[in-house]
């Protein structure tokens, strides 16, 4: 008979529900901030960490424009890294696959904050060691189900899920979970979902009729790549459009059509998120 399947810690992280509200932030000084977690960790420093580091970004431009918001804590890699390079079990990964770095072990190592390919790595210089999320590991232990992070997200931006493989893999696949930066090849047990909104591109515009400077409302907008259509949309009832989800530094071909009125098109390639600004469609001639 084969072995049971073990039951590992995983986080999902929504980018779409994140509102950089910082209470995650918050919630990580207040726990880890004047207070040792032997064997887990030693204190936060006041400064210079952020164990729950938020990342942002403005996506497009005036008056086309989102915000994006990405949490990065420590991504408790199956193939972290930092356990790779290092030495004596400075950093290991428990059996429930938190990646925990020993604060005694580690002590004098600032080398192991390089090891880090997401800077969530950090060295706490008073007490000469590195620092990084633990996953809560000292309150998961004593029978909780949830992260200071999780347990305080007002939005369900950042939820903790206990599971075994075959279950995670399952839920990955039914959200559409992603890896950040998925080529490091990390494994990573924090997965994200809608990570588009970071990752990807859109391109946007305001569609008017020339003739009667109205909002374009109802403009059909195709996009296109190397001849194959790639996503279509239709414009809201103030002109606007966005076509999202799209690869940054590809060439796309963008039309905008409406009956009566000669089709628009232009060939854009965006590395950024792109508002094509006012787009005047021209009345068909009579």
């Amino acid at each position: 008979m084969g072995g049971l399947e073990v039951n590992t810690w995983h986080m999902i992280i929504d980018v779409a529900r994140c509102h950089d509200c910082n209470n995650c932030f918050l919630a990580d000084k207040d726990e880890f901030v004047g207070n040792d977690f032997p064997p887990y960790t030693l204190a936060q420093p006041w400064t210079g960490h952020r164990w729950m580091n938020i990342h942002r970004k403005e996506r497009g431009q005036y008056p086309i424009v989102q915000v994006a918001y990405l949490p990065m804590p420590c991504q408790h890699c199956s193939d972290a890294p930092c356990v790779e390079a290092s030495t004596d079990g400075a950093v290991y990964r428990r059996p429930d696959g938190l990646v925990i770095i020993d604060p005694q072990k580690a002590e004098g190592h600032p080398e192991i904050v390089d090891t880090c390919p997401y800077g969530a790595i950090y060295w706490n210089e008073e007490a000469r060691v590195a620092q990084k999320c633990n996953g809560c590991a000292h309150l998961l232990d004593q029978g909780w189900t949830e992260t200071r992070c999780s347990q305080v997200c007002p939005t369900g931006a950042i939820r903790l899920v206990l599971a075994d493989d075959a279950e995670w893999t399952e839920i990955a696949a039914a959200e559409g979970l992603e890896d950040y930066h998925s080529h490091l090849g990390t494994n990573p047990r924090v997965k994200y979902k809608n990570l588009y909104r970071w990752e990807k591109v859109f391109i946007g515009g305001s569609a008017v009729f020339k003739d009667t400077d109205e909002c374009a409302e109802g403009a059909r907008v195709t996009i296109s790549s190397e001849d194959q259509l790639v996503d279509k949309g239709t414009a809201n009832n103030y002109g606007e459009f966005i076509i999202d989800r799209l690869d940054p530094g590809t060439a796309y071909t963008v039309t905008v059509e409406a009956d009566g009125y000669q089709l628009y098109t232009t060939t854009v390639t965006p590395d950024e998120s792109v508002n094509l600004g006012t787009i005047f469609l021209e009345k068909v001639a009579l």
